[in-house]
């Protein structure tokens, strides 16, 4: 079952890419019968902000279910400079100051993550402006940012709100 899955995502990042930053996570591997949560931790040393989990789930035979969700596999074979991250969490946020993102009523939350709409890494940067919680829960609204790690275009502006 391991070698299916570990092939399943060598066909997306080729082989080196694979050996040299992808190990399988298996504190984060779990049985879900009928399938299995396969779980992967893509480590880039020299850039340690890529420090991200991969997962898909795989039959008992170690077959990928598709129709589940797959997160987190870059497609570093077809594309490779998809796979090239230069921009790292300071110049990301700098992107962010100068394309304006609002600075909100507390510190960004900053992060390097997978975006499953799109299929590629983005760091992803989200502004609070409004906030409020109590009887009620939390409400709070803002802004995030998407932007590109390769090359460091802002992908989308976007509102947010939880009500």
């Amino acid at each position: 079952m391991l070698n299916q899955a570990n092939k399943f995502i060598i066909s997306k990042t080729g082989e080196e890419f694979f050996n040299n930053y992808i190990t399988p996570d298996f504190t984060r591997t779990k049985h879900t019968p009928p399938y299995y949560e396969m779980a992967y931790r893509l480590y880039v040393p020299e850039k340690p902000y890529v420090n991200t989990v991969i997962t898909f789930s795989v039959d008992s035979i170690g077959n990928v279910v598709k129709k589940r969700d797959i997160i987190g596999i870059p497609n570093c074979k077809e594309k490779p400079t998809d796979c090239n991250w230069r921009v790292d969490r300071k110049s990301a946020v700098s992107i962010a100051e100068r394309y304006g993102l609002e600075k909100g009523i507390k510190d960004w939350q900053v992060g390097f993550i997978w975006n499953p709409e799109r299929q590629i890494y983005v760091w992803h940067i989200l502004s609070t402006t409004r906030e409020f919680s109590g009887d009620f829960g939390y409400r709070g609204s803002g802004k995030e940012m998407l932007i590109d790690p390769v090359f460091g275009d802002v992908i989308a502006l976007n509102d947010w709100n939880i009500r």
